[in-house]
């Protein structure tokens, strides 16, 4: 502002001359100056402003609005930056995968055990497998009063196919079991019934051939397909086919993806006689069900909703069934991924086979009564999840209901006189009984990997039993606990341990007294130790040590039957390629 009003008085005074020394034809003559000394002017000189003038300058500072416009236009860059190299990292060595492998190990008792895994892969897409497994025993149990050796033979074959549209997988395999029914009561050796064993042999042995494959199709309302069959037979002239089949589909229905399974179950055999009776007993139960189902999730909830719907027949007997069962199971995040929320309910028809059941309990008579176990609720609650990210758990309650429950109960010893006696009759087999029976149990998991090298599990079952014709539930343990932890102890040492805990359990057992009588006893509970230890000498050959029944108890796993005490094997592994 100051500078302003300086500059318009500064004009102001210097305009009036310009005019007059502008002014036309106007002679002012001449005059002569003589300069006496050069001019030398000071600040007293200078004219002065007294004050400063007082502007209204608000229309003159007023803005003008501006506006910039940018002409652009593409200009060709010559820059090329040069590239990057990333910094070096310290990798660890990649263990070379092999695809073949063979192992053996040989311990006390004379036990062998040796693996052999073979695959090659065919053209692109596919490849070709086989399994060769071998477990023998000369046995040796101490408590033992005939022979107790066994053997496991199996081999299993598999080609695998992947293409972009589907994939399939078809397998084929047989094994063959040796073992003896050498649980036999010491009573009965050394008292009244000496004489029968004259002669005794208790060998007895299964096979099985199966035959099988799956298919999966990518991009189809038709996703897939399972199917199996078995061949079951002893050295008893007991037989056993068994199919099974289980087609799923998809469709989008409403903008939803409902799933069906379908399953076809076909069981036939026959034994060739009954306990007591010398009758053939044959068996045919065939089973189809669906199983539609879809899912909903809404924020933390995700739930499954779906049934079983089941027709069943028993030739034999001429006993149809329809069922519905429900299929459900709904869970909530509570707190995201660590702690999860879950209930469901299911049910079903469970097929009860000659195989599954001489796979429980190899010591059953080829004898049995067989009929599936209806499964009618089985409904659980629990909690899951994520402890400080390394740490998870499963804790859950649950109750089931089942009709025809199959329980194992030991065989009475028929009575004396008989002109021969089978191998199984002399008190050292297992029957099979059916009951309804009602569950109520809890049970905990929890799995731990505190680092790369060290990892851990803990599992407990707690199960309380309700039976309506029988008196106990035969051979069920009340309380059961295992653990296991795995250890890196270095890049070439590793190491193991396994423990286990079964409770005590209730069988029937024929007693010899006054008179020959059926009477309940005690299955003493027992706990099991195990560890091993490992050696890897190379990325192809590696050696261990097992140790097994480290406490060297002489438990009874079934009624009468002993297991072997301490035991020790060493052997080795070899990775290779052809």
């Amino acid at each position: 502002m100051k500078f302003q009003a300086r500059y318009i008085l500064l004009v102001g005074l210097l305009f009036p001359t310009v005019i007059i020394a502008q002014k036309k034809d106007e002679n002012i003559g001449s005059e002569v100056v003589n300069v006496v000394k050069p001019y030398s002017p000071t600040l007293s000189d200078a004219y002065k402003i007294k004050e400063e003038p007082v502007l209204d300058d608000e229309e003159s500072l007023k803005k003008e609005p501006v506006n910039y416009k940018i002409f652009s236009f593409p200009v060709a860059s010559t820059f090329t930056p040069s590239k990057g190299r990333a910094a070096a990292v310290d990798k660890a060595a990649r263990e070379k995968l092999y695809q073949n492998y063979v192992t053996f190990g040989i311990g006390n008792y004379l036990n062998i055990s040796t693996e052999l895994y073979l695959t090659h892969e065919l053209g692109d897409n596919g490849f070709v497998s086989a399994m060769v497994r071998h477990n023998s025993s000369q046995g040796g149990i101490k408590d033992a009063l005939v022979d107790d050796e066994f053997m496991t033979n199996s081999i299993d074959l598999a080609y695998l196919n992947k293409m972009r549209e589907m994939n399939y997988q078809i397998d084929a395999g047989y094994y063959h079991r040796n073992f003896n029914w050498y649980g036999v009561d010491s009573n009965w050796i050394t008292g009244a019934g000496s004489g029968i064993y004259e002669n005794f042999n208790p060998t007895h042995n299964f096979q099985n051939a199966h035959i099988g494959g799956t298919i999966g199709v990518n991009d189809s309302f038709f996703e897939g397909m399972k199917l199996r069959y078995d061949r079951f037979w002893d050295r008893f002239d007991s037989a056993e086919n068994h199919l099974v089949a289980r087609p799923n589909f998809k469709f989008d229905v409403g903008g939803s993806n409902v799933k069906l399974g379908i399953e076809a179950d076909y069981l036939h055999g026959e034994f060739s006689r009954f306990y007591l009776v010398d009758e053939k007993n044959p068996y045919t139960i065939f089973n189809i069900s669906a199983h539609p189902s879809f899912s909903i999730q809404r924020d933390d909830w995700t739930i499954n909703i779906g049934a079983s719907v089941l027709y069943s027949m028993d030739s034999e007997r001429s006993l149809n069934r329809f069922r519905v069962y429900p299929e459900a199971e709904a869970s909530l995040k509570v707190v995201g991924d660590l702690m999860v929320f879950y209930v469901g309910a299911q049910g079903g028809m469970d097929q009860n086979t000659y195989q599954k059941l001489s796979e429980i309990n190899p010591y059953v008579s080829p004898t049995l009564n067989i009929t599936p176990t209806d499964r009618q609720i089985d409904g659980y609650a629990g909690l899951k999840g994520m402890l400080a990210g390394n740490v998870s758990y499963d804790v859950r309650g649950y109750f089931k209901g089942e009709k025809d429950k199959a329980l194992f109960r030991y065989n009475m010893l028929p009575a004396f006189g008989l002109p021969s006696y089978q191998p199984y009759q002399f008190s050292n087999s297992f029957d099979v009984v059916y009951d309804d029976v009602r569950t109520i149990g809890v049970s905990g998991d929890l799995n731990a990997d505190f680092s790369k090298t060290v990892s851990a599990g803990l599992s407990a079952r707690f199960e309380t039993f309700d039976t309506d014709d029988q008196e106990e539930a035969w051979n069920l343990p009340q309380l059961s606990l295992s653990g296991k932890v795995e250890v890196d102890i270095t890049p070439k040492w590793f190491a193991g341990m396994q423990a286990f805990y079964v409770g005590k359990r209730k069988d029937v057992m024929t007693q010899l007294g006054g008179a020959v009588m059926d009477q309940t006893v005690d299955v003493d509970g027992y706990f099991d130790l195990n560890a091993h230890i490992g050696y890897k000498h190379s990325d192809r050959l590696s050696g261990f040590l097992k140790f097994n029944n480290i406490t060297a108890q002489s438990y009874e796993k079934w009624l009468n039957y002993p297991v072997q005490g301490f035991q020790v094997m060493l052997g080795a592994g070899y990775k290779f390629d052809f």
